[in-house]
């Protein structure tokens, strides 16, 4: 039997299935519509921004870091270009030991440049690139060129690098500046300049560098470029020039710095000099120093070893952060503050001074055993008699010795333009019960007499004490001290001064100023002075004071043998002057550690220094020689006493300090010099310098000295 088609039934069903089809086909045509429409209506902004932004990379441009110039245009921080060769870890295809070895034999990379790569590595994150060499020749660069090819992840670029010509000269004015690590990449990603850093790999870390970091950094510009699809730079669309940082002219006269530092020799210690009408600092010396070249790349383990546990300590700022007892220093203050409060009169008599000085049943000695006979208030000051001053410290008592000093700055910050100033101690009762707990804490008589002396409880900085010696030679008119006399504008070359105006004016009479300055000008100028020999012909009119302060107490009728006492335990050497004496141009306190009468070894280095910037003179002579060190133990500074059991003990006993400088020479006539120019001109070439590590830190005595000081012959 023969079955019959059904057409219809047939072309029903194809036209069903056409249908559908044809509906499929429309469906997935509208689905392709509605995509198209999505991404080239609705969201035709956001990727063609996408798209421009494959095509262009925008590539920050770091701006010259700003000079670093002294007060007569020499450089004393520069920049420079270099190749260096950076590793990017992320991007390598072998291990980063593979690598660099390969590397190895095409650029020379030393034991020095891996471990401080290693380093450096520990601080960045793994998709940045890193230093492994620094100063590639054009040779290097020229035959890593031809193979980079086998070297993904690993690039030469060109970096600015910062030099400082002079190395260790000055190097705790200037700092330097270092890789940025990650504690700093997030302090500064945190601010509102996070993008002016974009490309920075360096930022200050010490000295001036650090302080004046914003200024010196500049704006960061920025350069749109074209790249291929294998990120490859095809044509730069558009710049934004970078502006270069701000230079920054220093009040420091460099040669003056180098003249003072020679002198020291190999000795440790401070110096700062003054120029005490503006708050100029021309001279700022911590010696030992260090070569700051050697941070800019990330110094090695070996540098930072011999620098970090040297006993002589050259990463101390001295003037900064290391205290000191000031000594017989201190007197002149003692003698203004006499005058100002009417505890003495210029013309009173003097008193006996049988060589000690009794109080509650306990001796307090003067440096010279049969005493200084009949001693007047100037003459206390041109001698140093101890025993004047134990005497006008129970006068005065030590709340009105704390408030008469303050306003010159002793126990406080200056402001000078450093991080890291040390407040250092201006005792007064207030401050020993705070500092010690129980009986420990209750200010005795025996803490004023110490204190009236220079000694005791007294702690300042050398930048305190010059600072203080400074407001008193400008008749009370306070002047803030400072490095940077002036911020040039890196584009405009418009300048502005960093302190234009005064700071504060103490409240006092001419004639007591003009008496303490005229006893000062004995120190030098009269046989007997403390200072006459080293001030012996000088050329001008200087007035000094020169000071001893005890490392450590000996006992009572003990005789002070320096010979005999390791190095580190002798006595610290203080000096401060001011010249020419009728109108001082130049202020100067210093402190040579462990080298024991002011008038022996500071007081001839301070002469150094004021021969070279009111004469022109330099030395002809060695620097000041050494005395023999030995293994004794470092001391670190320390800005307080010790501890309250050390306290409770001295408050007991009332024991007193022996703070007598040692005689030395000097005077003469004033004599003119030229202004110093502020205009810097044009550098001359300067060979970088060879550091010469020399000196410890700076001590203070732990407590207050011991009761009965034993005599100390002047010398």
């Amino acid at each position: 039997m023969t079955e019959l088609k059904n057409t219809e039934r047939e072309l029903h069903l194809f036209r069903l299935r056409l249908t559908v089809l044809g509906g499929m086909v429309f469906l997935c045509f509208a689905l392709l519509l509605a995509r198209f429409v999505w991404l080239q209506i609705v969201k035709h902004s956001d990727y063609a921004a996408q798209a421009e932004d494959n095509r262009i990379a925008v590539v920050p441009i770091v701006p010259n870091r700003g000079l670093i110039l002294d007060r007569n245009g020499v450089v004393l921080a520069r920049n420079y270009s270099a190749y260096t060769l950076e590793v990017t870890p992320s991007k390598l295809n072998a291990t980063l030991d593979e690598t660099i070895d390969d590397l190895s034999h095409l650029i020379t990379i030393e034991v020095k440049d891996r471990k401080r790569f290693k380093k450096l590595l520990e601080e960045s994150k793994n998709f940045e690139s890193v230093p492994l060499r620094t100063r590639l020749s054009d040779e290097e660069v020229a035959r890593f060129t031809a193979q980079r090819f086998r070297f993904p992840g690993v690039e030469i670029q060109a970096r600015l690098f910062r030099q400082y010509p002079l190395g260790e000269i000055a190097s705790h004015v200037i700092g330097f500046i270092g890789r940025i690590n990650q504690s700093e990449a997030k302090a500064i990603d945190d601010t509102d300049d996070a993008a002016n850093y974009s490309g920075t790999d360096h930022i200050g870390k010490e000295g001036l560098e650090k302080s004046y970091e914003k200024q010196l950094h500049g704006t960061t510009g920025y350069e749109e470029v074209e790249v291929s699809a294998g990120g490859r730079a095809v044509r730069t669309l558009s710049r934004t020039p970078a502006a270069p940082g701000n230079n920054l002219i220093l009040s420091i006269d460099i040669e003056l710095q180098k003249v003072a530092e020679e002198a020291f020799g190999d000795w440790r210690g401070a110096l700062v000099a003054i120029e005490p009408s503006t708050g100029d600092i021309l001279a700022y010396v911590s010696k030992p120093g260090y070569d700051p070249n050697l941070f800019v790349d990330g110094i090695d383990a070996q540098s930072w070893n011999d620098l970090n546990n040297s006993l002589d300590r050259p990463m101390v700022n001295r003037p900064l952060s290391g205290t000191y007892t000031p000594g017989s220093t201190f007197k002149p203050f003692m003698a203004l503050a006499a005058l100002e409060l009417g505890k003495r009169t210029a013309n009173q008599a003097g008193i006996f001074d049988p060589g000690f000085f009794m109080l509650g049943g306990h001796r307090f000695n003067d440096d010279i055993r049969t005493g200084h006979g009949t001693v007047d208030l100037r003459k206390s000051i041109v001698v140093s008699c101890n025993t004047y001053y134990y005497m006008l410290g129970r006068d005065m008592g030590i709340d009105s010795i704390h408030d008469f000093m303050k306003p010159f700055g002793f126990g406080q910050v200056t402001g000078i333009d450093l991080d890291g100033e040390k407040t250092g101690v201006l005792p007064s009762q207030e401050w020993k019960r705070s500092r010690f707990k129980g009986a420990a804490g209750r200010w005795v008589g025996g803490d004023t007499i110490s204190v009236s002396n220079g000694s005791g409880f007294n702690s300042y900085t050398p930048l305190q004490i010059a600072h203080a010696v400074a407001n008193l030679a400008n008749d009370g008119v306070v002047m803030k001290p400072h490095l940077v006399k002036i911020v040039e504008d890196g584009v405009t070359r418009a300048r502005k001064l960093t302190v234009p105006t005064e700071s504060y004016r103490i409240p006092l009479k001419q004639e007591n100023i003009d008496f303490i300055k005229n006893a000062m000008v004995g120190v030098a100028s009269e046989p007997g002075g403390t200072a006459y020999r080293a001030f012996a012909n000088a050329g001008y009119t200087v007035g000094g004071k020169t000071g001893t302060a005890q490392i450590v107490g000996i006992k009572a009728n003990e005789k002070y043998n320096a010979a005999r006492t390791p190095e580190r335990l002798r006595d610290n050497a203080l000096f401060t002057a001011f010249a020419p004496a009728e109108k001082p141009r130049i202020v100067l306190a210093m402190v040579v550690e462990n080298a024991g009468w002011g008038g022996e070894i500071a007081a001839p280095i301070a002469r150094k220094v004021l021969d070279y910037y009111l004469l022109g003179k330099r030395p002809v002579v060695k620097a000041t020689a050494k005395m023999p060190t030995d293994d004794a133990e470092a001391q670190a500074p320390i800005d307080e006493p010790g501890s309250d059991e050390e306290a409770a003990a001295i408050d007991q006993a009332g024991r007193a300090p022996v703070a007598a400088p040692a005689p030395a020479p000097g005077a003469g006539k004033p004599a003119a010099l030229a202004p110093v120019p502020l205009i810097p001109t044009a550098p001359p070439k300067q060979a970088p310098l060879k550091p010469t590590p020399t000196a410890p830190a700076p001590t203070t005595p732990a407590t207050a000295p011991p009761a009965a000081a034993p005599e100390r012959k002047k010398q």
